[in-house]
C-alpha cells in the first residue's frame, strides 16, 4: 500500500502565501513524477504543476510566476509554494505521484492520489 498525505491548506487573504506538502509512504520501490492538481466547486480537476525526479517542472499558465513546485527525494515529499494568491486559486488541491510498488504480488508502476487539502483565498 502507498499513501500520499497532503497538508498545508487553509484560509488566506488575497496576496498571501501558503505552502502545501505531500509525503509518500508505504511500499515504494521507485518514486517518479509528482504533481499537484486542483478542483474548484463545479469545475473539472486541473493540473497545477508537475515535477520529475530530477526536478524538471511544468506549470499551468494560470500559476506561472506565482507558484513553485519542488521536492525532497530523500523525504519522498513534494511541496507547492503558493505566493500572490488570488480568490480564483480557491480549490481543493490534490497531490499525485507515479510510484513503483507491489500490486497482486508483482511490481507495478501506478499513480496514487492524496485525499486533498482545501485552499480558500478570501478577504
Amino acid at each position: 500500500q502507498v499513501q500520499l498525505v497532503e497538508s498545508g491548506g487553509g484560509l488566506v487573504r488575497p496576496g498571501g502565501s501558503l505552502r502545501l506538502s505531500c509525503t509518500a509512504s508505504g511500499t515504494i520501490y521507485g518514486l517518479f513524477d509528482m504533481a499537484w492538481y486542483r478542483q474548484a466547486p463545479e469545475k473539472q480537476r486541473e493540473l497545477v504543476a508537475t515535477i520529475t525526479p530530477r526536478s524538471s517542472t511544468v506549470y499551468a499558465d494560470s500559476v506561472k510566476g506565482r507558484f513553485t513546485i519542488y521536492r525532497d527525494n530523500a523525504k519522498k515529499t513534494a511541496y507547492l509554494q503558493m505566493n500572490s494568491l488570488k480568490p480564483e486559486d480557491t480549490a481543493a488541491y490534490y497531490c499525485s505521484a507515479d510510484v513503483v510498488t507491489i500490486r497482486q504480488m508483482k511490481t507495478a508502476r501506478v499513480t496514487v492520489w492524496g485525499q486533498g487539502t482545501q485552499v480558500t483565498v478570501s478577504s
